[in-house]
């Protein structure tokens, strides 16, 4: 994601994230147009969505929101700065899962309960014009196996370390909450989301 002193002068669309402020919506010529500025707390861009937009995303489009956005951005001739029009939104939930590989949960000694934690985060399933689709992250579990300093001097080394993949049944909704309980069974609370 860029931050807005980073945006970049192409036609193609650019992914940011940022609180909504100012929201208003008005009448354009071709609908209903809502016009914000979207803060990454680095400066603010005026941004703009369009009715079918707004009306898909009711929830995210209103002030103090955190929305992560993708859109073309392109010179303000009447400010002289530049304006957002966005074409895709997201919370932070839905981001996750569209821009997440998986969460690499560490694990040394003591597995976490992942039966109790997919149940009580269950992945989202909706069904669309493609079909069901799921939303939810796969979970790799990173196991690592320390050899003390005695045991290292006799063998040459220092452990070994293995990601195990739980499967496409083992996918979660990574809400903050669902999160958190990652975090709470993992070593060292290191539960991370790998995003490439």
């Amino acid at each position: 994601m860029l931050f807005r002193s980073e945006l970049l002068d192409t036609r193609e669309p650019q992914l940011l994230a940022g609180i909504v402020t100012d929201f208003r919506v008005i009448n354009g010529q071709r609908g209903k147009l809502a016009l914000f500025k979207l803060d990454d707390k680095s400066a603010m861009i005026d941004a703009r969505a369009e009715e079918e937009l707004i009306n898909a995303n009711k929830h995210l489009f209103k002030d103090d929101e955190l929305i992560i956005v993708m859109g073309k951005v392109r010179d303000d001739r009447f400010s002289g700065g530049k304006q957002l029009t966005i074409t895709q939104v997201w919370d932070l939930e839905q981001a996750r899962c569209r821009f997440g590989k998986y969460l690499r949960v560490a694990v040394n000694g003591k597995a976490p309960d992942v039966a109790r934690l997919i149940k009580e985060f269950p992945a989202q399933r909706e069904i669309s014009e493609q079909g069901e689709l799921v939303r939810g992250l796969a979970v790799r579990l990173q196991v690592q196996r320390v050899v003390d300093a005695a045991a290292q001097d006799t063998a040459g080394c220092g452990g070994a370390m293995a990601e195990l993949h739980l499967g496409e049944d083992a996918r979660f909704y990574p809400s903050d909450a669902a999160l958190a309980g990652w975090r709470a069974q993992a070593a060292q609370g290191k539960a991370v989301i790998a995003y490439e």
